[in-house]
């Protein structure tokens, strides 16, 4: 039964009333916000049992998705629309969106990465799998941003200070995890077992998040754990800096790995909550399935290793099996393979993770022992079948570093990429070795973005054009939104899609203007790049492209007016990139107080970027900046996201911009830059010499001058520091090869967004084709293809 109005409004009093003794009209926001989670958990609590029940009966296939960031955002609005009643509770309070801005972003992830295991998640309810999130409850996760002189500055978010409404404590689920100490293997009965001395013991606490099927009647869950000192264990956390150890274990994500203390503490992370995931599904076999032949796990535990940080589920897993339940080794590696799937989501060698032998042995000396075994097997195993140099090239343990990429690999059945020219470099360029010898196990699952939150919730007039268009199936059926270039000559429809997109930059207008005090003309190019703040992502070469603007407007040269937005964090240890974000605000400084040229450009770079920030921003984007270097960006999505809130895409051919290209069409994307086959020539004969080009082009000297001839003030050192980058002989990102493409593709831009109607019309096919990067169509695909699983049947409940 669907909530009405009426209905509505009465549980909201009764609930104001019952907790605060007051009324709609005389309660603040933190208690409205309050009372209407409440609500919503009233909402899905009997589709979340009902849930739980279904699994213990059917005991279907579950998969179990293992990934140290999650980044799902805030969960009001996103749980509201999944229970259907996201338009009532608007109708019935004006205000929802204020309130909705009270709860805080989850601070639990940084980036893509995150967000893509959010979206899965959502997705899996959605589709009707039965599908479980395994991550850390970090109580500041990622730092708060401020810009301080221009400068990044890291402050503590403290997102968990508000209290936690959609998280449930399972602390009868607790499990402990052990670290340090020494081990000895004795035998016992016929069975090397291992025995512990001095090690230190955390106890990992479960928090449980309700995860929302799109109005499927199921509800899944994201468990996030938390570290503390076990009761019984006291006595040996005898000094508060011992205690403040425990509780640095689940403090924040990503620790500065520039220090030993700093890797040490990520790599305890990494295995606490790979432990602790492992142990507690091994637990649920046992008892709630009521199995206990370890042979059959296979068939129903899927464990999926997002990216290398929980790639030591394979030796903890090897670890339960062998020591705490005597399975002997072979059956034990044969289940594990089995169960295990990775998706690697990167290119960067750099970026692939490796530890130090002598630091995992002594955080982790049984761990290390079975990767040591692990390794031992696998080159004995090849030895005859390929060369000694293959076997040295794959190997887990090499050069006193652990590779977890490798044992990634070799301990699972399924290797995937998260796009098409990705997963074609994994197995022709970067994990070619691993290619030949296990073929059959590389698969490409292009990356995906739930439409739902980026579309409903972000943008509801264009969600609502949609449905006045082509009917309201594509909500829950996102091939429908094919047939919206059905209008692409229909000048109503192309005049509303422009009203919709100028409203949206009216708003981000005024949050601009009350963030920064900047004015920004609302009728301007909003020109966005938005991700992480990295040397890749080049960030630097739209830096380029606004100082040579500038300049061109200084001389008198005209451009269409201009609004240019970024919205990145760097890491806390990443100089480079943090230099890059200094001489951006500096640059923005220096431009937004010209009165020489008449507000016809603005630079706007707002702090904190996250999810919340990212859905003011996208709906309001006219250009999508998707310009890192050509094979150096694994998939993207925020590609996805803002072609599907009809931005168009400025784009070099590299992750998801190709299968963007392929489904818009070339006339619809704005392409430029090195192609493949390029980039790694240049690679290969070491040949890009940048200085060379920079002394023959006087338009590329003029501009990258700016940087460290005075024109822009208060950053000498910094704007040296990226003028020395760019100029070094064969710079690995290419920006001054690929900085006159990029100028003519900017060109391209500004000629199409004269003739508003062609404008137009490539965002409409934009918008129609997004359908292809829907994550419940990667989440089908991932459920086939890799995890074998089958949907649950559940009985939609009343509400």
């Amino acid at each position: 039964m669907q909530l009405t109005k009426e209905e509505f409004k009465n549980r909201l009093k009764r609930k104001l009333n019952d907790y605060y003794e007051e009324d709609i009209d005389t309660a603040s926001t933190s208690e409205l916000f309050a009372a209407i989670s409440a609500i919503v958990r009233d909402g899905y609590a009997p589709q979340w049992r009902r849930t739980r029940i279904a699994e213990t009966k059917q005991k279907e296939k579950q998969v179990y998705y293992f990934s140290i960031e999650f980044l799902p955002g805030t969960l009001l609005k996103s749980n509201l629309l999944n229970l259907g009643w996201l338009k009532t509770v608007r109708e019935a309070l004006s205000d929802l969106d204020k309130i909705a801005e009270y709860e805080p972003d989850m601070a639990l992830g940084n980036g893509g990465l995150g967000r893509l295991a959010a979206a899965f998640m959502d997705s899996l309810a959605s589709t009707g799998y039965t599908g479980n999130g395994n991550g850390i409850r970090y109580k500041y996760g990622l730092f708060k941003q401020k810009f301080v002189n221009g400068y990044q500055r890291e402050l503590p978010n403290d997102w968990l200070k508000k209290e936690g409404h959609w998280e449930v404590r399972r602390e009868s689920k607790s499990v402990l995890v052990r670290f340090g100490g020494k081990v000895n293997m004795v035998e016992d009965n016929g069975w090397l077992i291992p025995q512990y001395e001095g090690e230190r013991v955390v106890r990992a606490v479960p928090y449980d998040v309700a995860v929302v099927g799109y109005q499927d009647g199921l509800t899944n869950t994201l468990r996030l754990w938390d570290a503390e000192i076990p009761p019984e264990e006291e006595l040996n956390y005898p000094t508060i800096s011992d205690r403040r150890r425990v509780e640095d274990l689940t403090s924040i994500l990503y620790p500065d790995d520039s220090n030993y203390e700093g890797r040490l503490l990520r790599l305890k992370q990494e295995y606490f909550f790979v432990s602790a995931g492992l142990q507690s599904i091994l637990d649920y076999y046992i008892t709630k399935l009521g199995n206990k032949n370890f042979a059959q796990l296979p068939d129903y535990v899927a464990v999926h290793i997002n990216d290398t940080h929980p790639a030591m589920a394979i030796a903890e897993l090897m670890r339960l099996l062998v020591d705490e339940h005597r399975v002997d080794w072979d059956t034990a590696w044969n289940i594990t393979q089995k169960v295990m799937s990775y998706t690697n989501h990167t290119i960067m060698a750099e970026a692939m993770e490796k530890w130090d032998v002598n630091m995992m042995s002594e955080l982790l000396p049984r761990i290390m022992q079975i990767i040591t075994e692990i390794d031992r097997r696998y080159c004995e195993g090849l030895k005859g079948r390929v060369s000694d140099a293959v076997i040295d090239r794959t190997r887990i343990i090499k050069n006193g570093q652990v590779q977890m990429a490798h044992l990634a690999i070799i301990g699972s059945h399924s290797v995937n990429g998260v796009a098409a020219l990705h997963t074609q470099l994994l197995e022709t360029e970067v994990l070619k070795d691993f290619y030949n010898l296990y073929p059959e196990r590389f698969n490409n699952k292009t990356n995906g973005i739930t439409l739902r939150r980026w579309l409903q919730i972000a943008n509801p007039e264009l969600s609502d054009l949609l449905d006045q268009t082509i009917g309201k199936e594509w909500r829950s059926d996102s091939n429908k939104m094919l047939n919206f270039e059905k209008y692409y000559h229909d000048t109503k429809v192309l005049n509303q899609l422009h009203e919709i997109k100028l409203d949206n930059k009216k708003k981000l207008a005024k949050f601009m203007k009350e963030q920064t005090g900047i004015e920004i003309d609302p009728t301007a190019i909003f020109d966005v790049q938005v991700k992480r703040m990295h040397a890749y992502k080049r960030q630097t070469l739209k830096l380029l492209h606004i100082l040579k603007l500038y300049q061109d407007l200084k001389a008198g040269i005209d451009h269409p007016k201009r609004v240019i937005i970024f919205g990145a964090k760097a890491a806390p240890s990443y100089v480079f990139a943090k230099q890059i974000i200094k001489v951006i605000n500096e640059t923005a400084n220096m431009i937004n107080n010209d009165p020489d040229i008449h507000g016809k450009l603005k630079v706007v770079f707002l702090e904190n970027y996250n999810v919340s920030l990212a859905e003011k921003i996208i709906p309001a984007a006219d250009i999508s900046e998707q310009i890192s270097t050509t094979t150096k960006e694994a998939s993207g999505t925020s590609n996805m996201k803002l072609m599907a809130n009809g931005a168009l895409t400025v784009a070099t051919m590299d992750g998801a911009n190709i299968e963007i290209k392929d489904a818009v069409g070339e006339e619809n994307i704005f392409t430029f830059g090195l192609n493949k086959d390029q980039v790694y020539k240049y690679y290969a004969e070491k040949s890009y010499h940048p200085r060379k080009m920079y002394e023959e082009d006087p338009v590329m000297k003029k501009t990258v001058d700016a940087l460290i001839d005075g024109t822009v003030p208060n950053c000498s050192s910094e704007g040296q520091a990226l003028v020395n980058n760019f100029l070094s002989d064969n710079e690995q990102f290419l920006v001054l090869a690929d900085f006159e493409a990029y100028l003519k593709a900017q060109e391209k831009v500004e000629q199409t967004w004269a003739q508003k109607r062609i404008w137009q019309q490539m965002s409409l096919v934009n918008i129609a084709h997004s359908e292809r990067f829907d994550s419940d169509k990667t989440i089908e695909r991932y459920a086939q293809d890799i995890w074998h699983l089958k949907k649950l049947k559940i009985e939609k409940v009343d509400r």
